[in-house]
């Protein structure tokens, strides 16, 4: 991939996350790394805190810092298979615990992370809270990094302010859950998704990719509920390119169309 090509390959890695289980959700997010790598993918976007699992009360004790123990063995999977990684993990500052989404290049490199912002109330009592956020310029694009409810219906600012520092790509761990007893059948689970990333994606011509785990939540202030994948990747049309079944791990691989950003500054016209 390079600046002269905007097409790229892109894996949603839709891995079962065991809470406070880390060997086992890192080598789940290893596995998901040789398979993307397998599939041609330029890029792999994983879950939400894929190490402990989300609001796990294990993220106290299981967090490093970045980079550190989790980011290591992510990043010499992702050099070893040439590919650019976005993951969720939960990181550790001293004293305090975020829930960060880390870039890495294909080299193994730590080229940015971001913090979530927009945390539900039920997890400030786990996570501290961003305070910024970034745009990573990369051979194969732009990319502005949020996690999950960063970009929920009412938190667009932050995809907003995103786009206008030039970001084409929005890939974004994410932990969609409901409650344990929810039937798809009955209740379709991702109307919000669909909402929200349409609006970033056809307002900016950009590429949203949202990526959720799967697998019950066993600890921490949701315990008993699951989370159930439904992966989605909205096109710069308003289209959807990719979109993960329901509560089934799977590698879902497609190709999508980097646009060149349509404006600067005001450029843009109000939001």
């Amino acid at each position: 991939m390079s600046l002269l090509d905007d097409r790229i390959r892109i894996g949603m890695g839709q891995m079962r996350v065991e809470g406070g289980a880390l060997d086992e959700n890192l080598a789940r997010a290893v596995e998901m790394i040789e398979a993307a790598s397998g599939e041609g993918c330029d890029l792999l976007v994983l879950p939400e805190c894929l190490d402990a699992g989300w609001t796990d009360p294990s993220a106290r004790t299981i967090a490093s810092p970045i980079p550190g123990g989790t980011s290591r063995v992510l990043s010499c999977a992702a050099r070893e298979h040439g590919l650019y990684l976005v993951a969720g993990i939960t990181e550790r500052q001293q004293e305090s615990i975020f829930n960060t989404a880390v870039l890495i290049g294909p080299d193994g490199a730590i080229l940015g992370k971001h913090r979530k912002i927009n945390e539900l109330e039920i997890a400030m009592g786990l996570y501290g809270l961003g305070s910024g956020l970034h745009a990573a310029h990369t051979p194969i694009g732009t990319i502005g990094l949020t996690i999950c409810a960063d970009n929920a219906p009412g938190s667009l600012h932050f995809a907003h302010s995103l786009a206008r520092m030039g970001v084409q790509l929005f890939p974004s761990p994410c932990a969609w859950a409901v409650d344990g007893d929810h039937d798809n059948r009955t209740d379709p689970y991702g109307e919000m998704w669909l909402t929200a990333y349409w609006q970033i994606a056809r307002r900016y011509r950009a590429t949203v990719v949202g990526v959720s785990n799967v697998g019950p939540i066993t600890g921490g202030p949701w315990a008993g509920r699951k989370c159930i994948g439904c992966s989605l990747a909205i096109g710069p049309d308003g289209e959807v390119l990719a979109q993960g079944a329901y509560d089934v791990e799977d590698l879902i691989a497609f190709d999508a169309t980097l646009c060149p950003v349509t404006g600067w500054g005001t450029g843009f016209g109000p939001t």
